[in-house]
């Protein structure tokens, strides 16, 4: 077998937020160098970051040289002026220090930690989609994860604290059979849309402590799933609203982890969106195809594609000085290097 000593890991919940940042610089030698692009990227990343939350991300979007926009590598080009625009992610510092120290206590180091919903894009998502605008719908258990992308580039996060469970837990109370029994009859009974289900179709519901099991027609099963499933894709609606982003999906929606298997997902969300939507599955890796091929390993799968894009560096996942007096010290050092 193989010995892993450092791993990728993924991140979720109400805690993580993100927002768009500009960065302008003037260019010294009127070339741009990779100097000049790590100082516009920081300058843009130069914003205020309450103590208790950590940068998980920051995200390249465009550059923007002398006014001319929509560039992707700007080494080499002529100007005088070059403009930043990015995208950053943070989360709450006891999140990312929980998820360190549950790695270390397995005996690996964590290389680096990824937003889930950026992961699951590595696995699920075209090239044409990222480049026309798409949004991603990331179903995990307690949360659910939205990015939007376009242009080649993230624009949008956002992380919706309904998700699975929650799916799972209104079965359960609606029909009263144990949460575990409930997740196994969402998985396999489970339907978005009332209208899809015959009125013939009956469903065997264990009971609970030793009660007799109990016939129950499929219909009920939706009457649970259908208003939930649309409660939760309108907050996203409305929160690609809110955020402008509505008229950016042009080839619409992609739809992935545990519960974008039920049946029915799809033709749900299209009512709502507007827009084509599809399930999206990881199939950009071989090997055991039959096994991972689903959506609910997506984050998984897009954590080992993130992983083989980054380069062969040693460094490692490090929550960020705490340390006032050290932080202003360090910025200092930085004034001068770029003056001297």
């Amino acid at each position: 077998g193989c010995e892993i000593s450092s791993v990728y890991t993924g991140i979720a919940g109400g805690h993580i937020k993100g927002f768009n940042s500009h960065g302008v610089i003037a260019l010294k030698e009127r070339e741009v160098t990779k100097k000049d692009i790590d100082r516009v990227i920081e300058a843009a990343s130069a914003v205020a970051i309450p103590m208790d939350r950590e940068v998980i991300h920051i995200l390249e979007q465009e550059f923007i040289v002398d006014e001319q926009d929509g560039i992707i590598d700007p080494l080499g080009m002529s100007g005088v002026r070059m403009e930043a625009k990015i995208h950053i992610v943070t989360g709450a510092v006891t999140s990312a220090q929980n998820i360190i120290k549950c790695a270390n206590r397995a005996g690996l180091d964590v290389h680096d930690i990824v937003l889930q919903s950026i992961a699951s894009s590595e696995a699920v998502l075209t090239n044409e989609e990222r480049n026309l605008g798409t949004a991603l719908i990331d179903f995990g258990g307690g949360t659910t994860d939205m990015a939007v992308f376009s242009r080649g580039s993230i624009k949008h996060t956002s992380v919706l604290a309904l998700g699975g469970d929650n799916l799972t837990y209104d079965i359960s109370i609606g029909i009263r059979t144990p949460t575990i029994e409930a997740e196994k009859i969402k998985m396999k009974y489970g339907c978005s849309l009332i209208s899809m289900i015959g009125s013939h179709e009956i469903i065997e519901v264990p009971g609970v402590g030793g009660i007799t099991p109990k016939a129950l027609p499929r219909q009920f099963l939706g009457e649970i799933l259908e208003p939930r499933l649309e409660e939760i894709f309108s907050l996203i609606q409305s929160e690609l609203i809110r955020a402008g982003f509505e008229d950016s999906i042009n080839s619409g929606v992609v739809i992935t982890g545990g519960s974008s298997e039920l049946q029915g997902i799809t033709e749900l969300a299209e009512q709502i969106f507007n827009v084509p939507c599809r399930v999206g599955y990881p199939d950009k890796v071989g090997g055991l195809v039959e096994v991972i091929n689903k959506p609910m390993y997506a984050t998984a799968v897009g954590l080992v594609l993130y992983g083989a894009k980054q380069t062969s560096s040693s460094k490692k996942f490090r929550i960020r000085d705490t340390n006032i007096f050290a932080k202003v010290v360090d910025r200092m050092k930085k004034w001068f290097k770029d003056v001297i």
